[in-house]
């Protein structure tokens, strides 16, 4: 077992240790892939932080022994671009848990929670071997981004929709940037318990349940959605067993409230009606601003795509966010929000822009899954 990781399981607490210090391996100038390394520790302590502690040995061992010597190894470590803007680890694991969660390799689903963790050696023995035989669909997974459609982001959202509607006082028109499958398209068809107060849907199947900090929104607004649309540049339909397990695949599998949690929103997804346009975001929402529902607030919102985005397509959707924002009137209101990372504190930030006027509010943050949601907004 190479030094770093060996420290590191050693230690009493195996989601800290080595990725909570922040300590990174030494990797002597000819090491092949030494960026792509760092940024498969990078997403390790991540998921460490984030609670995942099997996805962290599995990404931590693979900053150590991926080999250019076979084709994933020498595919990833000589990956063009960005690794980290790509979020290759989060590709890589996916393609992994993909192949689990097929029944294709039972020898790899054995090492899978929920069975006991296993020993790292032993893991990535197996990884190995999976790599070398299954090389051609790990790398065709690998070509293309995650697909994160993280249900309880709509617990964040949720506090941005009920400041809109009651600004606006009209029914809503929704617009989401990498919509993926629809599910937080269908935020409104959930259950959430804030506090201890409820909103939305008594029977829905999904409850969502934030840990609440701060003060808490007005959950007696009145909220009608009067259409609703989505843009993905590869949507995932969630009435196919294929494109079910592609989405469950980047759901970490330690993690199993989000699994079901998500397994059951695809259900309400497939059963919506909601559309999702495969678009590039940039081209779709200036399309889409120029269709507006009569006597509805239009909101764009996004939950961690503008990291996925090109400089160019992030200025077009701002100028014309911006353009639509200028001729937006009381009666015709127009909103931007967003939960992205800012670097600026833990977790995300939750922020809405609001035309006319265009002034921007930070609302919240919270937590990338949803765990917990710190309100700043005075409602």
């Amino acid at each position: 077992m190479a030094s770093g990781l060996k420290q590191w399981w050693g230690m009493g607490d195996r989601t800290g240790g080595l990725l909570k210090a922040g300590a990174a391996l030494a990797y002597d100038a000819v090491m092949p892939g030494r960026r792509v390394r760092s940024a498969f520790q990078d997403q390790a302590r991540a998921c460490a932080t984030l609670g995942s502690p099997f996805t962290a040995v599995l990404l931590w061992l693979a900053a150590e022994r991926l080999d250019a010597r076979d084709r994933v190894g020498r595919a990833i470590l000589h990956w063009p671009g960005g690794a980290g803007r790509d979020a290759l680890a989060l590709r890589f694991a996916g393609a992994l848990h993909s192949l689990v969660l097929s029944g294709e390799v039972p020898e790899l689903a054995a090492l899978y929670p929920p069975n006991p963790m296993p020993e790292p050696d032993r893991l990535w023995d197996t990884i190995e071997q999976v790599l070398a035989a299954r090389a051609d669909g790990i790398l065709n997974t690998l070509a293309s981004p995650p697909q994160t459609n993280e249900v309880a982001r709509s617990g964040i959202l949720l506090g941005g929709f009920l400041a809109i509607a009651r600004r606006a006082g009209l029914p809503l028109q929704l617009s989401e940037l990498g919509a993926s499958s629809g599910a937080n398209l269908c935020w409104d068809r959930l259950r959430y318990r804030i506090g201890h107060r409820t909103w939305g849907c008594p029977s829905a199947r999904v409850e969502l349940a934030p840990e609440w900090r701060g003060r808490m929104p007005d959950l007696d607004v009145p909220v009608e959605v009067a259409d609703r649309r989505g843009c993905d540049r590869n949507p995932l339909d969630p009435n196919c067993p294929m494109a079910r397990r592609r989405l469950l695949s980047y759901v970490w599998p330690d993690q199993t409230d989000r699994m079901q949690r998500l397994s059951a929103i695809l259900e309400v997804a497939a059963n919506s009606g909601v559309s999702v346009d495969q678009a590039d975001a940039a081209d779709w929402v200036e399309k889409r601003l120029q269709v507006g529902e009569p006597g509805a607030a239009h909101v764009v919102y996004h939950t961690i795509v503008w990291q996925y985005l090109t400089q160019g397509a992030r200025r077009r959707i701002r100028t014309a966010l911006a353009k639509a924002g200028a001729a937006a009137r009381p009666e015709t209101p127009l909103a931007w929000l967003r939960f992205e990372a800012d670097g600026a504190g833990k977790g995300g930030l939750l922020a809405l822009t609001y035309w006319p006027g265009g002034a921007t509010v930070k609302l919240a943050r919270a937590d990338y899954h949803g765990r917990w949601v710190e309100w700043l907004a005075e409602h």
